[in-house]
């Protein structure tokens, strides 16, 4: 029996639709190569995660060096010199007063200590969210993703929250033009909480850009703005930097772009390069509402989880990857609208960093085209390119490689997105 047919067998794959017709063997930088030998350049790292690459050698040997001295003993019952190294790497690296860790495995269990906290330290009970977030697969953070693609099937959902229209400028729902519309989305929150709450909001959630959403990249400031009215209404911002962190975006944080200092942050994915991390960092004094009993993790923060994440911090400083991935990102955005400018299925090429979306629609009407999405995924792949999709309608091309990629891997990724959009013949 081959792994496809114990996949069909024995796993539950049946809310993806279809899986990918390839089984991975291994890993190298930014090449995938399957069982048959065959190397794919993996322009989507498994989601965002390996900004390293794979099996980096550096965070390898990390992870094995503390395989054989501890591997699991219960962090938040015995004390362990790499969660306690790793806690303080995060408060060295993050802004201002970010300097309390809770260490979890997945980003949806960073997201729901924040939500936890956040009603503990204020004493409300209600939230804000984006229109097209997405925050996890467990029941509360399902409940603060905007996206009903992710939520089908699932409710009822957490009551009290509310929800903002995003920074979509392609898709604005007012209709307005980023350059004149003086951030009204942000403002639109000042509205939302009047009437759309009880009064009773702790905090507002959002990823500096969106992922599972379609790479929404917000206008310079409007981060800004919606801070300011926090601060005056007195809820919590919570960054959900899960996808955004650790150089994706060109910058070590996505907040480093505006500048601003959240309450609380949640990361995950590139924390520890592959292996299950995550993290929701906040101010000593929004921590200190947690009291005995009110919160625990039995994996979080494991020993050999932190000692690779040491590592990674480390790589990614060393080897500037956030400035890397600025510089490789811009060639890449240039270079994609350079070749594809004529084209009308191409409505937006957009994000930062290596963080990179393509919108397709069917023609000049914006109209979404998720098909024409799936068969450039398709096309790409036989031509030894992987990518992903997102999107509130699932049709926008993600391109989120490992930050390691090569200027030539780079342009077979151009060169392989190019010629599927030329292949499908329709639209020029």
């Amino acid at each position: 029996m081959n792994t496809f047919e114990k996949y069909r067998q024995f796993m539950i794959t049946e809310f993806l639709g279809a899986i990918e017709p390839i089984v991975v063997a291994g890993g190298d930088g930014a090449t995938l190569t399957d069982e048959a030998g065959r190397k794919y350049v993996d322009a989507f790292a498994g989601i965002a995660v390996c900004n390293a690459g794979h099996c980096n050698p550096e965070i390898a040997a990390a992870a094995h060096a503390q395989l054989d001295k501890l591997v699991h003993c219960g962090t938040y019952l015995y004390p362990h010199a790499p969660a306690a190294d790793l806690a303080e790497s995060l408060a060295r690296i993050l802004p201002g007063r970010l300097n309390k860790t809770f260490f979890a495995s997945s980003g949806a269990e960073a997201n729901e200590t924040a939500i936890r906290l956040a009603k503990q330290f204020t004493g409300a009970t209600e939230f804000l969210a984006l229109h097209g977030a997405f925050h996890g697969r467990s029941l509360a953070t399902l409940s603060l993703s905007g996206l009903a693609s992710r939520k089908r099937g699932g409710g009822p959902y957490m009551p009290g929250v509310a929800f903002a229209p995003a920074p979509y400028c392609y898709r604005c729902a007012l209709d307005l033009k980023p350059e004149t519309c003086g951030l009204a989305c942000a403002e639109m929150i000042e509205d939302i909480l009047r009437c759309a709450t009880s009064g009773d909001a702790a905090a507002l959630i959002a990823e500096p850009i969106q992922g599972e959403g379609g790479i929404i990249a917000p206008p310079k400031g409007y981060f800004s703005a919606v801070k300011q009215i926090l601060d005056r209404r007195g809820l919590l911002l919570i960054l959900d930097e899960v996808q955004t962190g650790f150089c994706r975006t060109g910058a070590m944080f996505a907040m480093e772009h505006e500048g601003i200092e959240p309450d609380m942050i949640t990361l995950g994915k590139g924390i520890a390069n592959g292996l299950p991390l995550s993290a929701m960092v906040t101010r000593r004094e929004i921590a200190a509402a947690f009291k005995a009993g009110d919160h625990l993790s039995t994996f979080g923060g494991n020993p050999v989880c932190c000692a690779a994440a040491l590592a990674a911090i480390g790589f990614y400083q060393r080897e500037r990857l956030a400035e890397r991935s600025r510089e490789k990102g811009e060639w890449l955005a240039a270079e994609l609208r350079r070749r594809l400018e004529a084209d009308r299925r191409v409505g937006e090429i957009r994000g930062r960093g290596l963080m990179i979306g393509i919108e397709l629609v069917k023609d000049l009407s914006k109209a979404p085209a998720p098909e024409l999405a799936g068969k450039v995924r398709a096309l790409c792949r036989e031509s030894g390119v992987l990518v992903g999709i997102g999107g509130i309608f699932g049709n926008v091309i993600r391109i989120e490689p490992p930050l390691v990629i090569g200027d030539d891997q780079l342009a077979q990724v151009a060169d392989a997105l190019c010629a599927a959009l030329s292949k499908t013949g329709e639209g020029l």
